[in-house]
């Protein structure tokens, strides 16, 4: 079965599961800040939480112990944080993560960062929530290769009194699909070099210049990485490949257009999770700058506005500059991410 259809079954079974029972605890209502468990930066809104997953802090702590638990994966091998490590920016250093069973994944593990703001998940952007997600890599043979069923069934035990203190109920799909997601929509990052110097902060010459290079007064970069979040949430076809070995979204809208086009990621902690690209196949910033510079492999259906450019060695450093400054260390050594 293909992820797709994998997909199909997981929200059906999660639907058919769901049910509706009362909060044991009054969540924190969208809007109102959640102190230390979520930081939202200045001049940020505040990410929604679903009607039935409004944030308490005893979600979030259930979260976070299954977000690092191998158990569920199937062979107790791999858990989220194996592809995404907190030290990475919630990403993977590996251009493919091995799943269970020594299975290889056919993606890049892409970073976590700001995922509570994110309208659409996976690369093809067929999942419109984070707690269906949650249920793509669990059953997906070769990254957990578990049946959500089966692994709740296997943790109840140990789960039990977390979940009653946290939804009201045992321990079941629809408590480790929320819990997950409520963790994960805590992962927000706002205060990198660009943001302080957004604030009012100094920053070196070199920043800004590169800064001004990247916007639209210079290469036009941030038509889709545009900041804040240094994505539109839009898909492209960036001319990876003449042609697509990955059909990308094309699999999911069957419009051949869509061949070879991804979920544009965001730059923030960009610093921190190479590899790059949706294959992993870039190993460093100067492989991804030389692809654009050279204006993608010319697919039928890459992005019109890919263009070849050349960059002096000092406009180069300055370009350099400004992305890493989108570097938040403050978020990726918060000891509130580490078990």
């Amino acid at each position: 079965m293909n992820r797709l259809g994998i997909l199909s079954c997981c929200l059906s079974a999660a639907l058919a599961l769901g049910g509706c029972r009362p909060n044991p605890q009054k969540p924190i209502p969208n809007g109102q800040n959640t102190d230390d468990f979520i930081q939202i930066p200045e001049g940020w809104a505040n990410p929604e939480f679903p009607e039935d997953n409004g944030f308490t802090d005893v979600r979030w702590a259930l979260g976070k112990d299954l977000f690092f638990d191998v158990r569920l994966s199937v062979d107790g091998s791999v858990s989220c944080a194996t592809c995404h490590l907190p030290a990475k920016a919630f990403s993977a250093p590996e251009s493919v993560t091995p799943g269970a069973l020594g299975m290889l994944g056919t993606r890049n593990a892409s970073t976590l960062t700001n995922v509570a703001y994110q309208p659409h998940f996976m690369s093809e952007g067929g999942v419109p929530t984070l707690e269906m997600q949650v249920l793509v890599p669990l059953q997906e043979p070769s990254e957990m290769g578990h049946n959500i069923v089966t692994a709740c069934d296997e943790l109840a035990l140990d789960y039990a009194v977390q979940a009653q203190a946290a939804y009201g109920r045992d321990f079941d799909p629809f408590v480790m699909t929320r819990a997950l997601a409520t963790f994960q929509r805590s992962l927000i990052s706002g205060d990198s070099p660009w943001d302080r110097w957004q604030r009012g902060a100094s920053i070196s010459e070199s920043v800004q210049q590169g800064a001004q290079l990247f916007g639209a007064d210079g290469l036009g970069c941030d038509r889709c990485h545009t900041p804040p979040f240094f994505t539109n949430y839009g898909f492209a076809n960036n001319g990876l490949d003449a042609v697509s070995t990955d059909p990308g979204r094309w699999v999911l809208t069957g419009d051949p257009s869509d061949s070879g086009s991804f979920k544009v990621p965001t730059l923030r902690n960009i610093g921190f999770t190479a590899p790059y690209m949706h294959d992993g196949r870039f190993q460093n910033l100067d492989e991804v700058l030389e692809h654009y510079a050279a204006g993608g492999a010319g697919h039928a259906h890459q992005d019109s506005a890919l263009a070849p450019f050349t960059l002096s060695l000092e406009e180069k450093n300055d370009l350099m500059a400004f992305l890493q400054a989108l570097n938040d260390t403050g978020f990726v050594n918060d000891a509130l991410w580490y078990p």
